[in-house]
């Protein structure tokens, strides 16, 4: 067991290895998932809405009970949520690779992001807890960032290759082998860690878990976002227009809690510190810009451009040049222009990407749209860079855990909203575009399984007579990359605000950005 005191050893060194396996399979999780789009619209039929669901499940119970669980591994030890997390994973996954309906993968990725955010905090707050040398500590959380952009990039690849040569369920198995390991490894190479309680804003904790407050969080959140993306995809409806306020009413009960509560999932003081906010909103854009439109891209090389899985993923790796180099050369100006500087022109840069995205037609040459691709990734992610250490560093020391978790949210927010509402607002453009475009000759369920999906679409032109599959291929494709266009225009002013915002919250900022915070003590236990 490491000490609370002091650098960390070989010990330390193999426990951050064993923290990074369940980092590598959340983040590889939503890219395996792209890929396999075509394949669950074939094989499940699901309706345009519940393919939204599908995608979007997983991130929004993430990120809806990332807080919380990050208070219930500070009661009961952050070791021992993580290897229970690690066990839900093993069987949502199972689950999810079995499914013989759309209903039945969304209630598994709903597992699956339930399990995933006992893992995030767990492996972050463990990180910070081994390691209390600055230096060590930076390299540790460098590996665990480093972690996460590798496996956003491999996972379209691991799933190309898996789609490929198996079915479609084989895309959630990849996590079963990796958490079965850390099962076995964690109990002698993780220490178990609670936090010390601490009084909030000068209320004295009272020892009870806000349950209240963790209800709350979650249905603010999910009836929002359904609301949204109901109405986007099908129009005015009863049900999601009573939705959208009950969501917004649920989110200011949750902040009254917040306020209020002896207990508080979230210190909402920490939203007063500009830089910390200021940071925060940074990266919830820039996940949104990013992850709104990977989804876009792999359709598009599959649906439109006729790829296989693995042709795909493999072209999709192209971008990633963009964003090395972006990493790289933010890195190098970071003591040398203030951040406001290059956050907003990394935004700047963002937007013209998303410019590019608007010229992409189904006849496009390829280069087109991986130029537009890389451009839009290297603005972003160029963003990002800095926001950890600034989120850390912003934070008062005793609430650097609370910190790091409200980045995380953050950062998962805001990678669904960019798929759920950016894909909302293609998905709407694609069914409206259809009324009344499709070839004659089709008959009614055929044209109804088009109109909901270009997967569905793709599928239905498979079994159709030469000329009139390959009109409805053209009418599809063509509604395909107008819902693109749209979904574009809105990124392209979403980053053009952002980068107001950032030169506007962040400018207070030097050059040299302030070292990072030193770790919250812990109590180790043993056991």
């Amino acid at each position: 067991m490491t000490a609370t005191t002091g650098r960390a050893g070989r010990h330390e060194w193999i426990g951050l290895a064993v923290l990074l396996l369940p980092t590598l399979v959340l983040s590889m999780d939503m890219g395996v998932l792209f890929f396999a789009v075509p394949f669950i619209s074939t094989t499940l039929a699901p309706s345009g809405t519940q393919q939204l669901w599908i995608m979007d499940m997983y991130s929004f119970l993430l990120a809806g009970l990332l807080i919380t669980m990050g208070a219930l591994g500070d009661r009961i030890g952050r070791r021992r949520l993580l290897m229970i997390g690690a066990t839900g994973f093993i069987g949502a996954s199972l689950l999810a690779a079995w499914s013989h309906d759309a209903n039945q993968l969304i209630a598994a990725r709903a597992l699956l992001g339930a399990a995933g955010a006992t893992v995030m905090p767990s492996t972050l707050a463990l990180i910070r807890t081994m390691f209390h040398d600055p230096k060590q500590r930076q390299i540790a959380l460098g590996a665990w960032g480093g972690i996460l952009t590798a496996g956003a990039t491999l996972g379209p690849v691991a799933g190309g290759l898996l789609l490929d040569h198996y079915w479609w369920g084989s895309a959630f198995l990849l996590a079963v082998p990796v958490m079965t390991l850390v099962l076995l490894t964690a109990p002698a190479l993780l220490p178990e860690y609670r936090a010390t309680a601490r009084p909030s804003a000068g209320r004295t904790p009272d020892g009870r878990f806000d349950l209240l407050g963790a209800a709350l969080s979650l249905a603010a959140i999910l009836p929002l976002v359904y609301g949204v993306k109901t109405i986007a995809v099908e129009g005015w409806s009863t049900l999601p227009a009573i939705a959208v306020p009950a969501g917004l009413l649920f989110a200011a009960a949750f902040v009254w809690r917040q306020r209020t509560a002896a207990n508080p999932l979230l210190d909402l003081s920490l939203f007063r510190i500009r830089t910390f906010s200021g940071a925060i909103s940074v990266n919830t854009v820039a996940m949104f810009a990013m992850m709104g439109f990977a989804l876009f891209t792999s359709q598009y090389l599959q649906l439109v451009k006729g790829m296989s899985p693995l042709t795909a993923s493999l072209w999709s790796l192209v971008p990633s040049v963009g964003v090395g180099a972006a990493v790289g050369i933010s890195s190098a100006l970071a003591g040398k222009v203030r951040p406001a500087v290059l956050m907003g022109g990394g935004f700047l840069i963002g937007a013209a990407g998303f410019a590019m995205m608007t010229q992409v037609g189904p006849h496009s040459p390829l280069a087109l749209i991986l130029t537009a691709a890389g451009v839009l990734a290297a603005g972003t992610v160029g963003t990002m860079t800095m926001t950890a250490e600034m989120v850390v560093s912003a934070a008062p020391v005793e609430q650097a855990g609370a910190a790091s978790a409200t980045s995380e949210t953050a950062v998962e927010l805001g990678s669904s909203l960019g798929i759920a509402l950016l894909g909302a607002a293609g998905a709407a453009v694609y069914h409206h575009r259809l009324d009344g475009a499709l070839p004659a000759g089709l008959d009614g369920e055929a044209a109804r399984t088009a109109q909901d999906t270009l997967g569905g679409a793709v599928t239905v032109a498979a079994q159709l007579p030469g000329r009139l599959g390959a009109d409805l291929l053209e009418t599809t494709r063509t509604a395909f990359t107008d819902g693109l266009h749209v979904a574009a225009g809105v990124g392209g002013v979403l980053a053009l605000g952002a980068a107001l915002l950032a030169y506007r919250l962040l400018r207070h900022l030097p050059a040299a950005a302030p070292a990072p915070a030193p770790a919250a003590e812990s109590e180790p236990v043993t056991a």
